[in-house]
């Protein structure tokens, strides 16, 4: 590093280059430490002297810092400012992180407006509850405003019973057949087809999946869905489209349990009591 007696021009101190990038003499000797901007000359009188293209790299660090980067993961990042080519390249790298962070941030507005209307909607503060939400607006579940409606048990099974990923996969899957039975009822698919039947099938797959082979789950979960009419739809499909999707799975379940003689709720058909 070269010392010189006196500043010459194009140079700054320490203090000089902190006031005009707004941050602090304290936060810069810190950087100087870690090797992460040096300075690129040194008074006779131990003054660190920083140049304008110090400056630029100073920005990088502290754009990169803003959107939650941590030092090493900076000093990975930062690139070489040798040309315009590289100082280019520099910029577009901070603009990609940039718009990936405002990606992120609206995503999370989108979140905590969302919570908010259900929270507003509630008779109680409930936790559990706002945690489920915030889980499913994370796995992006459309039908995460449903949430509100489960009862305790419920809500304690799908906490408790259902990983982050077989959650997921369920999700997945209810809105798959969920579009596969609006093409069917479009296409004017008998519900005690072939097809119909391999529909419920898998349909019921997923359920048990759901319930855990608690039937008892059922009612409630028929219930929430016929709650889901009467907001204003949510989701992929308009009212009309969920409508013809529920009867066709509705139609179509109910070939399936006739075919392969299932009592999905354990009643005995003739006596109409539990078995």
């Amino acid at each position: 590093m070269e010392k010189y007696l006196a500043i010459p021009d194009g140079y700054m101190t320490v203090g000089e280059l902190a006031k005009r990038m707004g941050t602090t003499v304290r936060t810069l000797q810190y950087y100087d430490r870690e090797n992460l901007l040096k300075p690129s000359a040194e008074s006779e009188g131990g003054r660190r002297l920083y140049t304008d293209k110090d400056m630029i790299r100073l920005h990088q660090i502290l754009s990169l810092k803003s959107l939650g980067f941590s030092l090493e993961d900076i000093k990975k990042r930062l690139l070489s400012l040798d040309t315009p080519e590289d100082v280019a390249n520099a910029l577009a790298g901070q603009a990609a992180d940039i718009e990936k962070q405002i990606r992120v941030l609206s995503e999370t507005l989108a979140d905590i407006k969302a919570l908010r209307e259900e929270v507003l909607q509630m008779k109680t503060v409930d936790f559990k509850r706002y945690a489920a939400i915030i889980t499913n607006l994370q796995m992006k579940n459309e039908q995460y405003h449903l949430i509100k409606y489960l009862d305790d048990k419920t809500l304690e099974h799908c906490s408790s019973a259902l990983d982050r990923e077989s959650a997921a996969e369920i999700i997945e899957t209810y809105k798959r057949l969920s579009r596969q039975a609006v093409e069917y009822q479009t296409a004017g698919v008998k519900p005690n087809s072939e097809k119909g039947i391999r529909f419920a099938e898998e349909f019921w797959i997923m359920i048990e999946k759901f319930t855990g082979g608690d039937m008892s789950l059922l009612p409630k979960l028929m219930e929430v869905e016929t709650l889901a009419h009467t907001e204003e739809t949510k989701g992929a499909f308009d009212i009309q489209s969920r409508t013809n999707a529920n009867q066709f799975i509705g139609e179509s379940l109910e070939a399936y349990f006739g075919k392969r003689g299932i009592d999905p709720f354990g009643m005995n058909s003739d006596k109409g009591e539990k078995k």
